[in-house]
């Protein structure tokens, strides 16, 4: 099996003062959530994200985002993510 490693190709772009990375990959770009994160707090930025991913906008977009983009994507099991985010006990790490 012939293994071939992909070639990321980095730029950054400057907002409000903040570099954010952007990687391309196969015609794809990624931004990085925890540099937007560090605009809110620099020294504990995976708090931001923390609370964002407990949000139920953001885990009805996650889910929207999977429907759309995986084909192996488990709704049944995806329905018990969506019916307990925003409650106080509900964390989903990234």
């Amino acid at each position: 099996m012939k293994f071939e490693m992909s070639k990321n190709k980095k730029n950054t772009i400057e907002v409000q003062a903040t570099s954010i990375v952007i990687v391309s990959q196969k015609d794809e770009n990624y931004i990085s959530l925890t540099d937007i994160a560090k605009y809110r707090n620099r020294q504990e930025s995976f708090a931001i994200i923390n609370n964002w991913m407990r949000g139920q906008s953001t885990i009805e977009f996650l889910g929207l985002w999977e429907k759309l983009s995986n084909p192996y994507f488990k709704s049944l099991e995806f329905d018990r993510f969506k019916s307990e985010a925003g409650d106080n006990y509900f964390v989903l790490s990234p």
